[in-house]
């Protein structure tokens, strides 16, 4: 797979439909009627209402007929109470169809509130995977961050409340039917998000890359995944006019979540999650302080897929593909240590079991042991 033209187009990866272009947003309301939408929820946050975003997508729906019901209480790496809340409101308004707009923790509870809605219950009840017993609502993704690539996935990743356990909930029926990727809507996204998401995505590419679970369908979402990443970061960060930078920066990254989905995560990932519940670290900023050391623990048995990845011979080694990733991050003004962060040494070794618990590790290619992950993080402080 080697995407050059971009332009505007759509097709079906899996089973989602994926819609593509400058303006997509505004076929936002004929495809939900497509899916015979009559009451849609517009899942939002209030940042997106204020850049105006939401607001064009609300005309678009109600200029094809949809009554249309906001809510926009999404807040950062949303918790069950943020899913409870949504359902309560989506609850007497009768709806049909849910958009997710915004960035990963949109969509995610997005989806979540799809499971309450149609199964009843808490989410507790579908952390796991396919544990929904009757259909869900018809929903679209719409992304407005070149990030996580949840309009590709399945699942919701939602914390919870008091915990701050962060459960995977996933099921084949809360898909996104339709995956709308419009670039106009990346172009607003403030410089420090768009550097952490943009290396989240990067990220995703090479952790499904080298998953115990990947294939030959994920490996070729990775691979275009990384060429078109890594080689557009650099100039959408100091150019977000710079058009196509930003068209291959949002495809990549839905081809980085379509990987996720066919494989999985590692490591990396599993020593984000407590980084980011316990400190506050962005998603995107907390997997890149990892990645690098994780990828060095993995050479003696990812050596060769890393330089496969980055189209080099295998005379490349997983040391040259950990100092690029050091200086992307770099590059994209990322802090480079656990301390700049703000993690207290003394927490280490409680954040090592955190993550030995967390479900991507499992799937890292060198098994990983709670003793080595708090090598990790004792590396990256």
């Amino acid at each position: 797979m080697v995407i050059e033209q971009v332009g505007q187009w759509s097709a079906s990866i899996g089973p989602t439909r994926v819609v593509f272009g400058a303006g997509a947003l505004n076929d936002l309301g004929r495809l939900a009627r497509d899916l015979g939408g009559t009451g849609a929820l517009l899942v939002t946050d209030a940042g997106l209402r204020a850049a105006g975003h939401a607001g064009r997508a609300e005309r678009s729906l109600a200029g094809a007929g949809l009554r249309v019901s906001a809510f926009d209480g999404v807040a950062e790496n949303p918790t069950t109470r943020h899913v409870e809340e949504g359902a309560r409101f989506a609850l007497p308004l009768g709806i049909d169809l849910i958009v997710g707009l915004g960035g990963g923790s949109a969509m995610d509870c997005a989806r979540g509130i799809n499971f309450l809605l149609t199964q009843g219950g808490r989410m507790e009840d579908f952390w796991g995977t396919n544990r929904a017993v009757r259909p869900m609502l018809a929903s679209i993704g719409v992304p407005t961050t070149a990030g996580t690539g949840s309009e590709a996935q399945s699942y919701a990743l939602i914390e919870q409340d008091d915990s701050r356990l962060k459960m995977a909930c996933g099921d084949e029926k809360a898909r996104f039917r339709i995956a709308i990727l419009d670039p106009d809507l990346t172009a607003t996204t403030p410089p420090r998000v768009a550097a952490a998401a943009g290396m989240d995505a990067i990220s995703h590419a090479v952790e499904s890359f080298v998953s115990t679970r990947r294939n030959p369908l994920s490996s070729l979402f990775a691979r275009e995944a990384w060429r078109l990443l890594s080689s557009s970061l650099s100039r959408a960060l100091g150019d977000p006019s710079d058009q196509t930078s930003r068209e291959r920066m949002l495809l990549g990254a839905h081809l980085a979540g379509a990987a996720i989905e066919a494989s999985m995560l590692g490591a990396a990932h599993a020593c984000a999650n407590p980084l980011t519940s316990r400190y506050g670290v962005p998603h995107g900023e907390a997997v890149l302080l990892m990645l690098p050391h994780v990828v060095r623990f993995n050479e003696p048995v990812a050596g060769p897929l890393y330089a496969d990845l980055m189209g080099e011979t295998t005379a490349a080694s997983a040391g040259d593909l950990a100092d690029h990733l050091v200086d992307l991050r770099r590059m994209a003004g990322l802090r480079s240590r656990l301390r700049d962060a703000g993690v207290a040494a003394a927490s280490l070794p409680s954040l090592a079991v955190e993550a030995s618990e967390q479900w991507t590790a499992g799937f890292n290619p060198r098994p990983v042991t709670r003793q080595d992950l708090q090598v990790l993080y004792e590396t990256a402080y």
